[in-house]
Formats: C-alpha cells, sequence, structure tokens
C-alpha cells in the first residue's frame, strides 16, 4: 500500500461460504478482531454451530505498524490449514481480523496438496464475501487551553477540518481530536506554538 497512514480491515463479519473436496466441506469465516482476547469466543461458538466437525483451522493478524498474527492447523498436518489460511490474509492485506475454515471430513483423504488447497480456497472466498474497508491510522491529541483562547483554536480546527471525538468546555478547556498520521507532526506543530495553549499526544 503506498500511503503510510491507510490500512484495509472489516468492520463486521463476513459471509459464510463453503468450498467442496471429495466430500469434505470446508465452511470459510472472517471476523473483525481488535484484540487477541477477542479470537477465543469466537472459535468456541464454531465449534458449537459445527459440533460435528473435525477441525476449525485458523489465522489471524493484528496491528498495523506492529503485527502480531497466528496460524493454527488444529489436527491437520503442519502447515497445511492455518499457513494458507494466513496467505490469503497477507494477499488481500488485511489486518485485525480472524479467517476461520472449518472442515467436515468426506472419508477420502485429500493429501496435503489437496489440504493445502482447499484451506486456500476457502479463506479467498470467504474474504471475497467480506466488506473490506480502507481506514486512516488516526493518532490523537488532547488540547489544553483557557475558555478565553477558544477562538484562536477552534479557527485551526475548522481550517484543517480536525475531527472533534470529545471536548470540555468550561473554564479550563479540554478538546481530544483525532487526525490522520501522516499530518499529525504538523497539527502538533500548529496548535504547540499557539500562546497559552497546550498540546499532548494520547498513547491510545
Amino acid at each position: 500500500m503506498n500511503n503510510s497512514d491507510l490500512y484495509k480491515t472489516i468492520d463486521s463479519p463476513g459471509e459464510e461460504v463453503l468450498f467442496k473436496d471429495k466430500n469434505s466441506k470446508f465452511f470459510g469465516y472472517s471476523f473483525p478482531i481488535s484484540k487477541e482476547e477477542d479470537i477465543k469466543p469466537i472459535i468456541e461458538s464454531l465449534k458449537k454451530q459445527h459440533h460435528a466437525a473435525r477441525h476449525w483451522c485458523y489465522a489471524w493478524q493484528l496491528g498495523v505498524g506492529t503485527i502480531q498474527y497466528r496460524s493454527n492447523d488444529d489436527g491437520e498436518p503442519s502447515n497445511s490449514a492455518g499457513q494458507p489460511i494466513y496467505g490469503q490474509i497477507q494477499s488481500f492485506e488485511v489486518t485485525n481480523i480472524l479467517v476461520v475454515v472449518v472442515r467436515y471430513f468426506g472419508g477420502v483423504k485429500l493429501g496435503v496438496g489437496g489440504l493445502i488447497n482447499a484451506y486456500k480456497t476457502s479463506a479467498k472466498l470467504s474474504l471475497e464475501a467480506s466488506n473490506i474497508l480502507e481506514k486512516t491510522i488516526d493518532i490523537k491529541f488532547c488540547i489544553t487551553f483557557e475558555y478565553k483562547n477558544m477562538n484562536k483554536v477552534m479557527r485551526i480546527i475548522k481550517e484543517k477540518k480536525i475531527k472533534i471525538l470529545d471536548q470540555k468546555l468550561e473554564l479550563n478547556c479540554k478538546i481530544y481530536i483525532s487526525v490522520r498520521k501522516t499530518i499529525s507532526n504538523e497539527i502538533n506543530d500548529l496548535f504547540s506554538t499557539l500562546y497559552e495553549v497546550e498540546i499532548e499526544r494520547l498513547t491510545s
């Protein structure tokens, strides 16, 4: 991706997809996640839904600058399931996502090559059935100032079309803003140079 402050993800679960090969059925799913703890309840829910299935293989990726990821073969031969699923997450360039493929064994062994193809195809179909969005990496700031300086602060917010997340407008005012990463240094400098105005970058 060219733009350093853009990334792709999904904001709602994708549609269930089905791939069949030699009587084996592979159900593919994609879910938006924001942290690793989101994964276990989703897998548990799918295990209840598909209690007669044989394998629940998955891969996930989190983060934008610093990437976390994992793949799980869940009893299939090593790297025949989780890794092909993760390969599709990379191919579609999506993050903050979990892709799960549930397999019902049809009585005929597919071999490692057949499994790799089946899990890869199911993950691909699942991502194609998802609504993939482009989002910006945003940096949050808190601006602190006295009420008398409201106009000069608001002028910059208006001129630069800055998104206000929250505001406390009393004698001592605080405005929480969110700006795209690529212009965050410029915005920080603009407010830093204002007399009697403080700007602080927030970590989360």
